[in-house]
């Protein structure tokens, strides 16, 4: 197939470098000259993803109406804050395109200001997107294991079981194994998610607490996700899968995450902004963590993860006492079937 993947981050070159391995034609749209530069020159993305070359079958540009032309589908991988702003500048190369053509968005975060989940936008943003045409990727994926062919399952999520079923054979293949579920909104939300509790184990390796505590964080930070997900329209099954708990102790306990690396370096006292100043890729975590809080305060779900984390990164509050307020909440029956 004539594939577009917009953006050149690590998971976005990981996938148009996945999907030109299995035979389509691939052209990854690059926001940043530097990135452009390095992919064009040396085929190879030495900010994002160094060491992986780009095959044959990818094609670079920075122009939205070369990136989308021709195109039988569309692999969204934009950061979640600048995903609408992103979209607004495709929409005239979007419209060009005929009806049907699908759209696969692949980032795992919410948007910040109104807690939209990234499929939301893209119907916004996109006319004519209906949910015939639209689907999520998500899954326990480190993108540069995808890259480097190792053994990864992931998921499509569709409410068209026949859109999820086709677009399973378009990724599937050689080590990434994909699987379909029916629950959109419930895969988005799992992905997004999960990062905010990768930055609470982050948080709580970093200061030294231990194995159980990690443990502990990621089986109390799956309830609250349950929680939380099922009151926001989501199946609560959907949580104990790949995007679920698949994705939450990978992300959780994996060396290349992201989030749980700057909480790991916030445990160790380090200030939030001097982390991010070494960090050139978006950390989900951080705005999802301000959109979950602000959705649980509004709709009074009990979130107490979400709500030490927040205090964290948004408010200064102490790390440690933000864990001294989790081990101090009143004692209760354990039920992880409804979240408690």
């Amino acid at each position: 197939m004539r594939l577009a993947v917009l953006g050149a981050g690590s998971w976005g070159t990981a996938l148009a470098i996945h999907l030109a391995r299995l035979g389509h034609d691939v052209t990854l749209w690059v926001h940043g000259s530097e990135t452009y530069e390095a992919l064009r020159q040396y085929r190879e993305n030495t900010l994002y993803l160094p060491g992986v070359a780009l095959p044959p079958g990818v094609g670079v540009t920075p122009a939205p109406t070369e990136a989308l032309q021709d195109a039988e589908g569309i692999v969204v991988c934009v950061p979640s804050s600048w995903f609408r702003t992103t979209l607004q500048a495709f929409r005239p190369a979007w419209q060009a395109l005929p009806d049907t053509v699908w759209v696969v968005s692949a980032t795992k975060g919410l948007e910040p200001e109104t807690h939209a989940t990234m499929s939301e936008v893209l119907r916004q943003e996109w006319p004519g997107l209906d949910g015939d045409r639209l689907a999520v990727l998500s899954g326990p994926s480190f993108a540069r294991e995808v890259a480097e062919e190792r053994p990864t399952a992931v998921v499509i999520a569709s409410p068209v079981e026949a859109l999820a079923q086709r677009l399973q054979t378009v990724f599937h293949g050689r080590n990434l194994r994909v699987y379909r579920n029916t629950d959109r909104r419930g895969v988005e939300l799992a992905g997004a998610m999960k990062n905010v509790m990768a930055l609470a184990a982050g948080m709580a390796a970093g200061l030294q607490l231990g194995h159980n505590a990690v443990a502990a964080l990621i089986t109390r930070g799956l309830a609250e996700m349950v929680r939380l997900g099922t009151a926001m329209g989501a199946r609560p099954e959907t949580f104990y899968g790949l995007a679920g708990v698949g994705d939450l102790v990978l992300t959780c306990t994996g060396p290349l995450s992201r989030n749980r690396m700057v909480g790991y370096r916030l445990g160790l006292g380090e200030p939030l902004d001097q982390i991010l100043q070494g960090f050139r890729m978006a950390v989900e975590g951080i705005p999802t963590a301000r959109a979950l809080k602000s959705w649980a305060d509004a709709h009074g779900i009990d979130a107490p993860i979400t709500q030490a984390v927040y205090g964290v990164l948004y408010e200064g509050y102490p790390i440690r006492k933000a864990v001294q307020r989790l081990l101090e909440r009143p004692l209760k029956s354990e039920d992880i079937s409804v979240g408690s």
